[in-house]
Parts: C-alpha cells; sequence; structure tokens
C-alpha cells in the first residue's frame, strides 16, 4: 500500500491511497447515445470513508439502455455506465468495518447527502442531491471503483450472480413496498422485463395473486412458467375484457406499470378498481395525462417509485438466501465485457427476449 499523502487541517486527516500494483485499467465509457468506446486509465483513489473494490459483473440495466438510445432524462455525456454491480473487496484502506480483502460486497448504488429533508426521513432513494452510479456520476463498467463504505453490504453468502441481480430486484421490492400489498391482494404488472419480472416473482413470494401483461409472447411464457405468474395476458384490445375475467368480473387492487411507456401509463386508470393504487415504476421523459372525475371518482392512489432504500436491499437478498428467486432464468445472457462495446446496439432492441444481460471481465 503507497500512501501519496497524510495532510492533518484542524482536526481531519485525510489519507489519499492508491490501489496496489495497478497502473492502468479498463473501463467503458457512453460518449454519446449509440456510441461506446474500451479505454484506459489509472486506477481510482481511494479516501478516508470509500472502500476499493475489483468489479466482477455488471448487470445491463434498462436505464443504461435507455441512455444509449439517448432518451435518459437524467443523464449526461459521457459518463461510464453501471450500477447493477457483483464486487469484491480490493482494498479497505483505514477502514474499522468487518470487511475484508476478498469479501464479496452488494453496492447501494444511491450516493445521498444525508442531510436533505428526505434523507433525513430515511427517504434516501430520494435524496435531492442524489446521484446514482452510472447515470450522475461514474459507474461500474471498469475495473476497480471507489465506493463510500456505508453503501456496502457484506455478501460472502451470496453468489457473484445473485449479487448483480440484487439491485434491480429491490427496484420491484420498493415499488411492492411503497403500494403496501398484502398477501392475496391482486395486482397487474404491466410490463415483463427485468424489472417486471422481478415484481411479479417478489409480488407472489409475498402471496400476492398476480396478472402478467406484455406485448412479447416469449416474456410472457417466462413470467408464468419460471416466475410464478398466475395468469399472463397478451397486451392488446382485449386486454381489460381478460382481466376482469381472470378476476371474476373485478379489477385490480393495485397495477404497476414496469413499461414507461407513455400510453400505457395512461391507461392504467382502466385496470384498477375504485379505491385501488397505481404505482409508476417505469419513467418516461414528458407529461402524462389522466382524466381527473375518472381518477376522483375511483378516489385512485397514484404513486412514483423511485430506486430502493437499504431495506429493500436487506429484503431482496434475504429472499435470495432463502432461493426464492429463479435468478437462473433471470440471467437469460452472460458476456464479456468486449461484448458490450461490439453487442450493445442489438442488446437495447425493442424485440429483445434477453431478461437480465450479465457481463464478465475476462
Amino acid at each position: 500500500m503507497k500512501y501519496i499523502t497524510s495532510k492533518r487541517y484542524l482536526y481531519f486527516t485525510f489519507h489519499i491511497i492508491v490501489y496496489p500494483d495497478i497502473e492502468t485499467m479498463k473501463y467503458i465509457r457512453l460518449e454519446q447515445p449509440g456510441r461506446l468506446s474500451l479505454e484506459e486509465k489509472e486506477p481510482p483513489l481511494s479516501s478516508v470513508g470509500n472502500i476499493l473494490l475489483k468489479v466482477k459483473a455488471v448487470g445491463v440495466c434498462g436505464t443504461d439502455l435507455h441512455a444509449f438510445q439517448g432518451n435518459q432524462p437524467f443523464f449526461d455525456y459521457p459518463r461510464i455506465l453501471g450500477h447493477e454491480l457483483a464486487t469484491e473487496v480490493a482494498d479497505i484502506g483505514h477502514s474499522t468495518a468487518p470487511i475484508r480483502v476478498g469479501d464479496r460486497v452488494v453496492i447501494i448504488p444511491y450516493i445521498n447527502c444525508e442531510q436533505c429533508q428526505a434523507c433525513s426521513l430515511g427517504q434516501t432513494n430520494c435524496c435531492e442531491h442524489l446521484k446514482v452510479l452510472g447515470v450522475h456520476i461514474d459507474g461500474g463498467m471498469q475495473e476497480i471503483i471507489s465506493v463510500p463504505e456505508r453503501l456496502l453490504i457484506p455478501a460472502n453468502d451470496l453468489s457473484l450472480e445473485e449479487i448483480a441481480v440484487v439491485e434491480p430486484l429491490c427496484i420491484g421490492a420498493h415499488a411492492l413496498r411503497r403500494s403496501h400489498v398484502t398477501k392475496d391482494q391482486s395486482i397487474v404488472v404491466i410490463g415483463c422485463g427485468p424489472i417486471g419480472i422481478g415484481l411479479i416473482q417478489l409480488a407472489k413470494y409475498i402471496g400476492a395473486r398476480v396478472i402478467a401483461i406484455d406485448t412479447n409472447e416469449s416474456r410472457l411464457r417466462l413470467a408464468k412458467e419460471n416466475f410464478g405468474a398466475d395468469v399472463v395476458i397478451t397486451a392488446g384490445q382485449s386486454s381489460l375484457e381478460k382481466v376482469r375475467e381472470a378476476l371474476g368480473g373485478n379489477l385490480s387492487d393495485i397495477v404497476f406499470d414496469a413499461t414507461g411507456n407513455k400510453i400505457v401509463i395512461e391507461s392504467l386508470v382502466d385496470y384498477v378498481r375504485h379505491g385501488g393504487k397505481i404505482v409508476l415504476v417505469g419513467l418516461t421523459n414528458g407529461p402524462l395525462t389522466f382524466h381527473n372525475p375518472t381518477i376522483h371518482k375511483k378516489e385512485i392512489s397514484l404513486l412514483c417509485s423511485r430506486n430502493a432504500t437499504r431495506e429493500d436491499f436487506e429484503f431482496v437478498m434475504n429472499v435470495l438466501r432463502q432461493k426464492k428467486f429463479n435468478v437462473e432464468s433471470y440471467i437469460t445472457r452472460q458476456e464479456s465485457f468486449q461484448a458490450i462495446v461490439d453487442d450493445f446496439k442489438s442488446w437495447s432492441a425493442p424485440v429483445s427476449n434477453d431478461i437480465k444481460i450479465l457481463t464478465l471481465w475476462d
């Protein structure tokens, strides 16, 4: 370990540490919509309070795909993508936490300020000054990353594959917790991508009855056969009729949007019962319009769900420890990091049948 400098100012001591034995490391950067590059740079520095981590695997997220397409609303270019990370501790510096070199850890990739009103109330997922790895600041598509120690959760009892899917599953877990879904309630999940699939199986873990809707027949089959959806419906003009049929003429207690599609979101009112809830998990870049008399007479609760909290991470990790989530079917493809540069365009195609693509350093 090499100490570059150690200076005392007032009552604070600062130590800057360089990751040992590595002069340069590889990273992948999204230069602009549609263009990725593989580059090299010096490894990151780690200050007191941060831990250096070796990135072992990165899941490709919908946020990454939207940024590549140029339609992610909270994004600036250029940016190193990646926040679904499986990592091992590379160096702990002066940390006194019970974390050792070589330990596997889960990263909570939402760097909150700890001081705003939301943070003071425990709503760290929607911090007023939130910086998400791979979105607002550079993320994990690099060999070594420096992360605040307070955002790490030890995970030696989980595999690298399980660790890599914790964060996307937490998005669904948070949405379910926001909705206060209970056992035996009926929910509709529209969109069977990685977030929707996570919602479906976690809702089944809680004990809800789940109806899944999508345009993609392959994903609908997976939702039913591998992730426990009770009913699957191909999206179309008869979708609402089929939901009523599945629920004995009734409508859903809660409807979750996992598409981010404006037309779909604005139609959710039709699927939810009087006194029910709509939860927006997907994100669209623009205004939404609802017919006020309709949502008012139904007394609909409209909820937005953003990111997740430590509570959601601990819930998901517990589900994974119990082997109650089908990780093997969730990860539909594993690729090298080089493939990110070569094949990312095809991964972002709307016709893709993949649920979760996992990329690994060679």
